[in-house]
């Protein structure tokens, strides 16, 4: 009777995983649940007894990103200098990545899907927070000075970088960028673009230990402009 119990429950994450990497293939339009059921090897009527509609299969993976997201978010408090922060952001865009037909198609996703709407509000919203928290935490480790008054503007313009940079990526090349051999190439640039914000405040010695840690990450065709 156990067994039995567990069943459903393995093959509902099964469908989940099969579904995200479909949808991260090729885009959450692109893929209906006749090509889900299909590339399962289940029939439509046990695809539809787990997950009724194409949506909740969608807010079954946001729920999923969400919790991974709010448990990194976390991680700020401990960002107290250059080393940490990219460790931070590399460490969302990883998250972001392995979540990345959310961002690929997000605005077609927020106009069909009113959950998703909403929700992604609360992501932009914790995001920013835990932005200005990394910003507290240099500042307090002497990494950086930043007056108050332009922390908050600086903190938006890395949220917004942070969001539509695999955007960015998808447009720059649109048959690779998205592709699980970019992921590294892609993940480090936007980390480093992200920090790139911060130069004009960090103190000089941060400055160049950014210029070596995205040097490290990078290879020498895709260095930092």
């Amino acid at each position: 009777m156990q067994s039995q119990a567990k069943k459903p429950r393995r093959t509902a994450e099964r469908i989940l995983e099969v579904t995200l990497e479909l949808f991260n293939r090729f885009g959450e339009p692109n893929v209906s649940t006749t090509l889900i059921s299909a590339e399962l090897g289940i029939s439509p009527g046990n695809l539809y007894y787990h997950y009724p509609a194409k949506d909740e299969l969608i807010n079954a993976l946001f729920d999923r990103y969400e919790r991974g997201l709010n448990d990194l978010l976390g991680a700020a408090d401990n960002v107290r200098n250059v080393e940490d922060a990219w460790l931070f952001f590399h460490m969302l865009f990883e998250l972001i990545w392995q979540y990345r037909f959310l961002y690929r198609d997000l605005n077609d996703l927020l106009s069909k899907n009113r959950r998703l709407e909403t929700h992604f509000q609360f992501v932009l919203k914790n995001k920013s927070r835990a932005v200005q928290i990394v910003l507290d935490g240099l500042a307090r480790g002497q990494t950086m000075r930043i007056d108050r008054r332009e922390a908050e503007p600086v903190a938006t313009s890395m949220v917004v970088v942070l969001t539509y940079w695999l955007s960015y990526e998808y447009v720059r090349d649109p048959r690779k960028a998205l592709e699980p051999d970019s992921a590294a190439a892609a993940l480090s640039r936007g980390a480093y673009h992200v920090l790139s914000l911060l130069m004009p405040y960090l103190e000089p010695a941060a400055r160049e230990h950014l210029f070596q840690i995205a040097g490290a990450y990078q290879k020498p065709d895709s260095a930092p402009a």
